[in-house]
C-alpha cells in the first residue's frame, strides 16, 4: 500500500517525493535506494507478509554494500513500479525482466547481464529426445512452455509441477533446474534479463550496470537454482 500511497502522491503533485533528475548516484550513496520488486520466483519472491526474497533481492543487496546504502524494498505489480520510476518514486525495478519489455517510455533498461535459456531435458532413465516432433513432454501448466513445445510439433503433458509428477518424460526446464537431469540439444527460448532504472540517470545506470557485468554467469545461476 506505501507504494501505491507514494505514486498517488506524485501523480497529483502533492510532494517532493521524487528525486532530481541525473542526480540518483549521489543520492543513494549513504542514503537510501529505493527498489521496486515484482513477484517472479526464483528471481524475487514476495510473502504475505512482505518480505522478500529470491536471487535478485540478494544481488541487489550486495549492490547496496558496493554504494554504502539501505535498500526499502516496495513490491507491486510491474505496472505500478514501472510508473513509480518513471515519476522517481522508485531508484529501481527488478523481478526478472527482460529486454523486450514494454517499458520503454517509462524506464531505461540495464543491458543484459545474463542471458537463459528454456530447453527440455531428462531425468536419469529418460531417454534424451533427438527430435521433438510427436514427442510427449511435460511442461508446466499455463505456461508459455506449452506454446514452445507446440511450435516444435510436441506435444505437451501439462502439469503444475512436471519435474515431481512426469517422472517417465522428457521435461522442459530453466537451465538452472538443470541438477541431476541431461539436456537435450533443443533450446525452446533464450531471455536476456535486464534491470530498470529512471529514465536520464545514466551515472546510476552506469554504476548499476558495472556491478551486474561484473557477475559471474555461474554464480547467477547457482543464485536462481537455491
Amino acid at each position: 500500500m506505501r507504494l501505491v500511497v507514494l505514486v498517488l502522491l506524485v501523480l497529483l503533485g502533492a510532494c517532493g517525493v521524487p528525486r532530481d533528475a541525473g542526480t540518483t548516484l549521489d543520492d543513494v550513496r549513504g542514503g537510501v535506494l529505493r527498489v521496486g520488486v515484482t513477484a517472479n520466483e526464483p528471481w524475487v519472491t514476495v510473502a504475505d507478509d512482505g518480505r522478500v526474497g529470491g536471487a535478485e533481492v540478494t544481488l541487489v543487496e550486495r549492490l547496496a554494500d558496493d554504494l554504502d546504502t539501505t535498500v526499502e524494498w516496495y513490491p507491486g505489480s510491474e505496472s505500478e513500479l514501472m510508473a513509480a520510476l518513471k515519476h522517481r518514486v522508485l531508484d529501481l525495478v527488478v523481478g526478472g525482466l527482460t529486454d523486450d519489455a514494454p517499458w520503454v517510455k517509462e524506464a531505461s533498461l540495464t543491458r543484459p547481464y545474463i542471458t537463459t535459456r528454456v530447453l527440455v531435458a531428462a531425468r536419469p532413465g529418460v531417454a534424451v529426445p533427438a527430435e521433438l516432433s510427436g514427442t510427449r513432454v511435460a511442461a508446466r501448466a499455463g505456461s508459455e512452455d506449452i506454446a514452445l513445445l507446440l511450435k516444435e510439433d510436441a506435444v505437451p503433458v501439462a502439469s503444475r509441477d512436471p519435474l515431481a509428477s512426469a517422472a517417465d518424460l522428457p521435461v522442459v526446464v530453466d537451465e538452472w533446474e538443470l541438477a541431476g537431469l541431461t539436456a537435450s540439444r533443443h533450446t525452446l527460448a533464450e531471455h536476456k534479463h535486464v534491470w530498470a532504472v529512471p529514465l536520464g540517470e545514466n551515472g546510476f545506470q552506469v554504476a548499476v550496470e558495472e556491478f551486474l557485468l561484473g557477475l559471474r554467469r555461474g554464480e547467477i545461476l547457482e543464485e536462481l537454482a537455491r
